[in-house]
């Protein structure tokens, strides 16, 4: 006994603030930034609300990352993971295995997702996901002898995961710089943003432009050579940019006039968050792939998702010898563990109330979103089901945005978190919203007060004030 224990490591006495920052590298940070700001510690979630490590309470309206649809402690969730774990860990997908979990969710998405999405290969998130997706797209147009068609258009303010391949689908300037980004192949056209549109007022006149903005771009390409036009229902990261009704079914109309194939991207809007189940059902369309991650384990478990037309596969299927592999795989696709916690939250999500309290409380959040319009900071207001965001001006007629060097998402950051909520406050001012589907009507209206006050603590600020005109 005494030699185990002398073998045993000696344990740090450093805090948990010092390790993280001398060891673990945070998403989409600065290096040096995240060493200076440290850690905000989480150590327990219940409902809607946050612990953190030193026991404040904080109301999360972001739901985690946009994924925490069915709010933080749901036992039911638990008990399946923990089931499957004690019956089966781990199952691989490869040599013709499989899993009942796996299994019986590749039916259940199948039959709730757009007709012709019959087929379903599972990732570990969304990233890979929409990287997976791109590889399958080559593979088909190498299929029917069009390996020229290499080209994938994708929109301004997009996001796509940063994975290799689909950070360069990707239009933020954070998921370029220093990785060679875009590439050669990857191209983006204007955003249907009506904040910032021309004729913004006119919803007709964004969806046409963007149809025309992408006939173009495929002319100047070359027909011969465009592979796919990707897109997000609503963009997510880029500020949510809520396009006109109707934009998601022009577009898909001209991809198939245009001989190109659609992957539509709701890793973010997938699962309730706009209202239905997914986005795509609101316009009746029906993609050759869509993307899935987020909600589909409310965050539980890491999984995403690719959803395939069955033209697609039969295409796919066909084109080699019944002996040679389609050759892209993972080891964790499938996982029985992920997979279990899948059904469950689909399980709360339709026959546990979940979709529809979010339908419901999702008129006090757009009630209260519209309301801050009235704000002297608040330019916009946009929004669908229970994803929205405000965007801050220096004048409201002109639309001026803030200057970089004022960091107002720094600032709203921090005064939110001292507020007791957590938002997304993006770096160019704009303040997004995703709260659970478990949100009640109170703790709505407790989210837009305590943001309301952290906006007019923002408009107190000299430098703040000064800037408006």
């Amino acid at each position: 006994m005494q030699n185990a224990l002398k073998s045993e490591p000696v344990r740090s006495n450093r805090s948990l603030l010092e390790i993280d920052r001398d060891h673990l590298i945070h998403p989409v940070s600065s290096f040096r930034g995240h060493e200076r700001h440290g850690a905000r510690i989480l150590t327990a979630g219940d409902g809607m609300w946050l612990t953190d490590s030193d026991g404040r309470r904080i109301l999360d309206a972001f739901a985690g990352l946009w994924c925490v649809n069915v709010g933080y402690g749901q036992d039911s969730i638990v008990e399946a993971a923990a089931e499957q774990m004690r019956r089966l860990p781990y199952a691989t997908g490869y040599f013709h295995f499989s899993s009942e979990p796996a299994i019986r969710l590749a039916d259940e998405l199948t039959t709730l997702a757009p007709a012709g999405l019959d087929h379903i290969y599972f990732t570990l998130g969304g990233s890979d996901a929409v990287d997976s997706a791109i590889r399958y797209i080559v593979h088909y147009f190498n299929a029917i002898g069009q390996p020229q068609k290499k080209h994938f258009i994708a929109l301004e303010w997009g996001y796509h995961g940063s994975s290799s391949n689909g950070a360069g689908l990707t239009a933020l300037a954070n998921f370029h710089r220093g990785f060679d980004l875009p590439r050669s192949w990857q191209h983006h056209i204007a955003s249907p943003y009506p904040y910032r549109h021309p004729q913004g007022d006119d919803d007709a006149a964004v969806i046409a432009s963007s149809v025309a903005a992408l006939e173009a771009k495929v002319a100047e390409l070359g027909a011969d050579s465009v592979a796919a036009f990707c897109c997000e229902p609503i963009q997510g990261s880029g500020g949510v940019i809520v396009p006109p009704k109707g934009w998601l079914k022009a577009m898909r109309d001209a991809c198939t006039r245009l001989g190109i194939l659609m992957l539509v991207d709701e890793v973010i809007t997938g699962f309730g968050r706009t209202g239905p189940m997914f986005a795509c059902n609101d316009e009746g369309v029906s993609p050759d792939f869509l993307t899935l991650a987020k909600g589909l384990t409310s965050g539980y478990a890491p999984m995403g998702a690719v959803l395939m037309a069955d033209h697609i596969y039969q295409t796919i299927a066909d084109s080699a010898p019944e002996a040679l592999p389609v050759g892209h795989g993972f080891t964790y696709s499938g996982h029985p563990v992920s997979a279990a916690v899948a059904l469950e939250v689909l399980r709360l999500y339709r026959q546990g109330g979940l979709l529809e309290n979010g339908v419901a409380v999702g008129e006090r959040f757009t009630a209260r979103l519209e309301a801050l319009r009235a704000h002297p900071l608040v330019g916009d207001a946009r929004g669908r089901g229970l994803l929205g965001a405000v965007e801050l001006v220096t004048n409201k007629q002109t639309k001026a945005e803030f200057a970089a060097e004022l960091d107002v998402g720094g600032r709203l950051s921090q005064l939110t978190w001292d507020n007791g909520v957590i938002v997304r406050c993006f770096a160019n001012a704009v303040i997004g919203f995703a709260p659970a589907l478990c949100c009640s009507d109170d703790e709505m209206d407790l989210i837009f007060d305590r943001v309301e006050k952290s906006l007019d603590q923002l408009l107190e600020q000299p430098d703040i004030r000064a800037a408006l005109s």
